[in-house]
């Protein structure tokens, strides 16, 4: 045979499995799901398979073609696990845009580490974890893996879209249980269509949703979480098994047996500290000022430090071992906390709670585990408190956009109830301000500054973190004050840490240029440090309600002493607009020889329908126009 035949038929015979293989061409994606995107899923299959309440199984197949540097996270897989679950395979390949193999995934590619958080003192949780990178776009990657599980407390779910900018071909969720077993329960959300069921051999049934063609889903502004707009499917058992504690969960109250359960005989504290209690307490009259009492000595005696190992990641450490160490997790501490109420006869709730500012609320007509934190809730008449016990800075009674506006569970000595955490309204998130403007003929000025943060623009602030520190706090004020130039000659911000927490900020301030001096003309605007900036981005034809989630209320009262000599030119008439997001008012005036300047602003939460947002946008543009509105003044001579 030839030299250069016998190359040509071994390149062939090389070339030829290669050929075979050939999947996901890009040209094969349907024209409508590429427009708009940084990634198409080709497949996202996902098989969730119950044996017994105690044992399950879990089979992804994810297959993404990543177009552009916006979908490359698409790239990287990480696959969790602990003593309680195991990877049993994680196979991965990536592919070019004719469908050719560039890799498959070797064992030495594949990394296996802690999955350490920087935060836990000690955890189980561990990961696989690959990266499937490739130079140029667009390229196809591959994922498959499956996970064993000794529990069945937690069903994995499934978005149907995995995020912003990204479109689906093909879509399919199936949970396969035995039917000598009460099926695990589902909640399908915004789902086009109904499963398919379909008896299996060995007596097992299964449930398939499908879907194909899912263009990608473009988030309006200030519209509805993501998670309410996407079609997913919510899972949990009815039956479970967790590390030998048996439960069921067709109801809030049957899930809060369960975890009673968890946490039975870990409330003991040691004698002396039930009498240090006691001692803390014996003075004080009324629930509240006991249970804040109380709330400070755990401040001052514990640490937060995340315990992920096994149950105990649902289950709290016992109050005694919290009181002997001086730290624990966010359970742990609650328990202590109910703990050393309990000792005084105080009646409270270890409370579970989905914890996280912007977090959506709870499903609250699907019990299941949808829980991330836990706190503690006091019944108190009229006047219920809330505690959470991670923090050694919070506010007595505070929730704030971390907890606060949302359902949380409540365990009580019968099972559980759904119970609300504080909605925080623009009466409460304040912002109120007065300053004195002493103006010079060059436009620079002097000013002194008081302001009041209150709720949540006291915590937006984070106020609450400051101590006697003059140098932090003035770093806080240059990041914190819209005035352009100025330099500070004091400060100092005093908090109260109240179940509606305040600072006052207290500023002598030297303004440079605050004035612009144009020849005989000096010109001033008065908005000092206020001023608004924000137009919502316009959307033609929108179609979902808009969402402001936080309310609050903004008063500022600025008096400038101007220089001698120099009388008004122009003044502005006073600006009142009114509409259902909210309230402003500004009036310039002279009194007493001085120019006092007032704005008043109120925002209000609240779902609005889609049509009004053509008037939010004017209701900003009418702020904007009207904060940065300017004075005229003229010299007499």
């Amino acid at each position: 045979m030839k030299p250069a035949l016998s190359i040509l038929l071994l390149s062939l015979v090389l070339y030829l499995p290669v050929q075979g293989q050939k999947k996901y061409v890009v040209q094969d994606i349907p024209e409508p799901l590429l427009k708009n995107v940084n990634a198409v899923v080709r497949e996202d299959n996902m098989t969730y398979k119950m044996f017994s309440p105690s044992k399950a199984s879990l089979q992804v197949r994810m297959v993404v073609t990543i177009l552009n540097d916006g979908g490359k996270e698409f790239a990287y897989e990480n696959v969790s696990y602990d003593k309680l679950s195991k990877v049993t395979s994680f196979k991965g390949a990536a592919y070019d845009a004719q469908g050719n193999v560039i890799k498959r995934l070797k064992a030495s590619d594949i990394y296996d580490q802690s999955a350490f958080d920087g935060f836990s003192l000690y955890s189980d949780n561990r990961f696989k974890a690959a990266d499937l990178s490739h130079g140029s776009y667009p390229y196809t990657v591959e994922y498959e893996y499956e996970i064993e599980f000794k529990y069945v407390f937690f069903i994995p779910g499934s978005y149907v879209l995995p995020g912003e900018k990204v479109s689906v071909e093909n879509f399919s969720y199936s949970l396969i249980y035995p039917t000598s077993l009460p099926a695990p329960r589902y909640n399908a959300v915004n789902m086009p269509n109904e499963p398919e069921k379909q008896q299996l051999p060995q007596g097992f049934e299964s449930v398939t949703w499908r879907l194909k063609n899912i263009p990608a889903l473009t988030l309006e502004p200030l519209g509805p979480a993501y998670n309410e707009l996407i079609p997913h499917i919510m899972a949990a058992p009815t039956q479970f098994e967790y590390e030998g504690y048996r439960g069921t969960m067709n109801s809030w109250d049957e899930l809060g047996k369960w975890i009673s359960l968890l946490n039975k005989g870990r409330n003991q504290l040691p004698p002396e500290t039930i009498n240090k209690i006691k001692e803390l307490t014996a003075n004080l009259n009324t629930t509240e000022e006991k249970v804040q009492a109380i709330y400070i000595y755990l401040q001052n005696k514990t640490r937060y430090v995340s315990i992920q190992l096994g149950i105990g990641g649902l289950q709290p450490f016992e109050a005694s071992v919290v009181d002997k160490t001086g730290y624990g997790d966010c359970k742990a501490l609650s328990n202590y906390m109910v703990s050393m109420l309990d000792a005084i006869n105080i009646k409270s709730h270890y409370t579970l709670i989905r914890a996280g500012k912007g977090e959506v609320d709870i499903k609250a007509d699907f019990p299941s585990s949808q829980f991330n934190h836990a706190v503690v809730f006091v019944p108190n008449g009229a006047d219920t408190l809330w505690l959470e016990c991670t923090s050694q800075t919070n506010p007595f009674g505070y929730m704030g956009s971390f907890t606060g506006n949302r359902k949380a569970l409540a365990i009580t000595e019968n099972g559980a109830t759904l119970v609300k955490t504080p909605v925080y309204t623009e009466n409460e998130n304040l912002q109120i301000r007065s300053a004195f403007v002493d103006v010079e003929q060059s436009g620079d000025a002097k000013a002194s500054i008081k302001t009041i943060y209150a709720g949540l623009q006291y915590e937006n602030g984070n106020l609450h973190a400051f101590i006697a520190n003059t140098d932090e706090q003035k770093k806080w004020v240059q990041k914190n004050t819209q005035i352009p130039s100025f330099d500070i000659t004091s400060v100092s911000i005093k908090n109260n840490p109240d179940k509606i927490p305040t600072a006052l900020v207290d500023l002598n301030l030297n303004l440079k240029r605050l004035a612009t001096v144009s020849g005989k003309r000096l010109f001033v605007t008065p908005n000092l440090m206020n001023r608004s900036t924000f137009i919502p981005e316009k959307v033609d034809d929108r179609k979902t309600n808009i969402f402001r989630r936080m309310a609050y209320t903004d008063i500022d009262t600025i008096r400038y002493r101007m220089p001698e000599g120099i009388y008004p030119e122009f003044l502005p008439e006073p600006t009142n607009i009114k509409s259902v997001f909210g309230e402003y008012f500004s009036s310039v005036q002279i009194d007493r020889g001085d120019v006092v300047y007032i704005r008043k602003m109120k925002v209000y939460r609240g779902e609005f329908p889609a049509k009004a947002y053509t008037e939010l946008i004017e209701f900003y543009k009418a702020i904007n126009k009207s904060d940065n509105t300017k004075l005229v003044f003229l010299t007499k001579t």
